[in-house]
């Protein structure tokens, strides 16, 4: 069988074809990505496979097109919103979190569904379940003619505790359906099924405003494959690791959003486990951004709430600078730090590097195109660390007097050599990624120098020894191809279904019965799809009572939940109480078997010095040094050596600093070691 990856990201779209009969050797295609049309890039790369299109038995996909279009406001579906009278204003009253404090003239997201498109029904249900008003059927009336006649492409139906009692929302859905409207519509309480109605509609409007764009989206991928000879099953990468069918995707948009970023952890998280890691921190570095996360004994971090589209600050999301999303995730810490970020002078006449990116297009200064900004690619080609004529095997060809010409107009400015200019930029951007392996590690009360940094994008390996000197970290795993080793995580994925139910109780028996419950609307809606084998992973969300939000801890029967909750309390926060525990919501992910590949170990050969292609000048961030450079291809397993050094690659450039040692192991890793091993 052949397993297909394919991962679009802002610069390039990356192909990994794995075939069962020749587990040693991974065909990699990498093509730029057109933020246009990005299926172009995916077509592109998988034509060069046609002639072995029938015996591909699974296509993996991730995805940004979601959060490209909630970053542009382009593409989204022209959107209705059906709420409770007296919530007309939801979107914009929100949790009343101001993105900047101090800022008087601060800018809030544009709500996704303007004033005008909202609509109120008068009708409300109690806490408890009874009806404290009954839906009224004139305004459902008035409210199905406008939204028939206006053109609207989705509707969002979000009603007040229908979390637990839906029945008002599944009576707005039957009228709209009976009064003709045939566009897409979603319920609040099948989208996201807990409390809070400001996070419920949130994540219900996001879901109905990506509905068209990305059902459209996919349909016309899946066709464009079909007419080229792939009649495989297609599943597209979720934001928490797992995958859907086609179908789902379409139906549940909001569940991809964070597609891109879960499908590097994947694979980190395969790696880990055939290295006995128990501990990594995952570094994935691209042309526009850097992304940091951790996997502990084989589990990615989850979470379960962010702010799509948000301002980053630092490695965080910024509060209410987005639109909150609920929905199950792989929680990653992401800067503004990749290839294509933009050096400049800003106001005071200092150095700033980020956040704005010149991303594929017009992209580094060195691609030759119309770019003419000094990016962090630029400083690395100026710093000896890129060969400009080795990346994608000299099919990319870059420009080094291009990236000199652009280095040196910011250096002239502030009276400095061209060099010592791409040092600071490097400099600068190595402070800023380092705070997002920090905000992964240290302030969640982790010591990074018990873990290993696995590092991978086209431009994680060039950084990664200067990341690691910062946080203390002994041990690096660069993987073969580094820039396509999150399309090979798509390989590695399983299908998998989520199921949540509110509880709002205080921890006693009633969250095993409560978990009984969802155990069985789990099985009768799997049973459904004919799904009958799966593994069923549970979690609790508990607090203090009085509290306003919640940790989420994995489930297990006759487990003390209030002391496990405390005892997590104290790690995170500093302090426990005596305080009652409430358990908020019972959650089960229901991971489905599905093939996958498996990474195969060669053996390890007898080591002898191995061969250099060239030798090269490169700065080491404080001096500079001429440096062997080898060709990672003619490294074999068990191979070993010392830095500083360089290793090339068809899609990455690994820098290994003075103070390292490193070896390629039985699944061609390059394993780099300082000091004494942490694990």
């Amino acid at each position: 069988m052949i397993y297909v990856g394919v991962d679009i990201g802002g610069t390039f779209t990356d192909t990994v074809v794995f075939d069962e009969k020749e587990p040693k050797h991974i065909e990699i295609v990498k093509v730029s990505t057109d933020p246009n049309e990005p299926e172009k890039a995916v077509v592109e790369g998988l034509r060069r496979e046609q002639g072995r299109a029938q015996r591909v038995s699974l296509l993996s996909h991730a995805t940004t097109v979601g959060t490209n279009a909630l970053l542009t406001h382009t593409g989204l579906a022209k959107t209705a919103l059906i709420t409770n009278q007296g919530f007309r204003d939801i979107l914009e009253i929100g949790r009343q979190r101001r993105p900047e404090l101090y800022n008087l003239r601060t800018q809030r997201p544009v709500p996704l569904v303007r004033r005008r498109d909202r609509f109120t029904v008068r009708g409300r249900m109690r806490v408890n379940g009874s009806q404290l008003e009954q839906l009224n059927e004139e305004d459902l009336r008035t409210c199905a003619q406008q939204i028939t006649r206006s053109g609207f492409e989705a509707v969002a139906i979000s009603l007040l505790h229908s979390y637990g009692y839906p029945a008002h929302e599944n009576r707005v859905r039957d009228f709209l359906r009976e009064a003709g409207f045939n566009g897409h519509v979603d319920v609040s309480s099948e989208i996201d099924p807990e409390y809070r109605e400001y996070e419920r509609t949130s994540t219900t409007v996001v879901n109905s405003v990506l509905s068209r764009l990305v059902s459209k989206y996919l349909t016309r991928l899946e066709e464009e494959l079909r007419r080229i000879g792939f009649h495989c099953p297609f599943y597209v990468m979720n934001s928490d690791g797992t995958t859907s069918t086609i179908t789902q995707a379409s139906q549940r948009p909001v569940s991809i959003i964070e597609s891109g970023p879960a499908a590097g952890v994947l694979a980190s998280k395969s790696l880990a486990s055939v290295l006995g890691c128990r501990k990594a921190i995952t570094f994935d570095m691209g042309g526009t951004t850097a992304k940091a996360g951790t996997i502990i004994n084989g589990r990615p971090d989850l979470a379960y709430e962010f702010e799509a589209a948000a301002r980053t600050y630092h490695g965080r999301s910024i509060k209410g600078s987005g639109y909150p999303v609920r929905q199950p995730f792989i929680d990653l810490a992401e800067v503004s730090a990749g290839g294509g970020t933009i050096a400049s002078i800003d106001e005071t006449g200092g150095l700033k590097v980020g956040p704005e990116s010149a991303g594929a297009d017009p992209g580094p200064a060195a691609y030759g195109k119309a770019g003419r900004q000094a990016t962090v690619t630029d400083a690395n080609i100026v710093a000896g660390r890129i060969n400009p004529t080795q990346l994608l095997s000299g099919n990319l060809q870059l420009h080094y007097d291009l990236a000199v010409e652009a280095i040196g107009r910011l250096s002239r400015t502030l009276g400095i050599s061209v060099e010592k200019m791409a040092e600071r930029i490097l400099r600068i951007v190595n402070n800023n990624m380092s705070r997002a392996l920090r905000l992964v590690s240290i302030e969640r009360g982790r010591d990074p120098r018990e873990y290993t940094l696995i590092s991978f994008g086209g431009a994680g390996p060039l950084h990664a020894c200067d990341l690691a000197e910062e946080l203390g970290i002994k041990r690096i795993v660069i993987p073969l191809h580094p820039g396509l080793f999150s399309a090979f995580g798509l390989l590695t994925a399983e299908l998998s279904r989520t199921f949540t139910q509110p509880i709002l109780r205080p921890v006693t028996a009633s969250v095993e019965r409560t978990f009984t419950q969802l155990r069985e609307r789990a099985r009768r809606s799997l049973k459904q799809e004919a799904f009958t084998t799966y593994q069923a992973m549970e979690h609790v969300d508990l607090r203090y009572q009085g509290q306003a939000y919640e940790i989420t801890l994995p489930y297990r029967r006759h487990t003390n939940l209030a002391r496990l909750f405390s005892r997590e309390h104290q790690r995170l926060y500093g302090y426990s109480s005596n305080d009652t525990v409430e358990a908020v919501n019972a959650r089960l992910r229901a991971v489905i078997p599905t093939p996958k590949a498996r990474l195969a170990k060669k053996s390890l050969r007898p080591s002898r010095p191995p061969a250099t292609i060239s030798s090269r000048r490169m700065s080491l961030l404080g001096a500079w040094q001429k440096v062997p450079v080898y060709n990672r291809e003619t490294l074999w397993a068990g191979v070993y050596g010392k830095g500083p050094c360089i290793v090339e690659e068809y899609d990455s450039t690994t820098v290994i600093g003075k103070h390292w040692s490193w070896s390629v192991d039985g699944y061609e890793n390059l394993d780099l070691t300082t000091g004494s091993k942490s694990q």
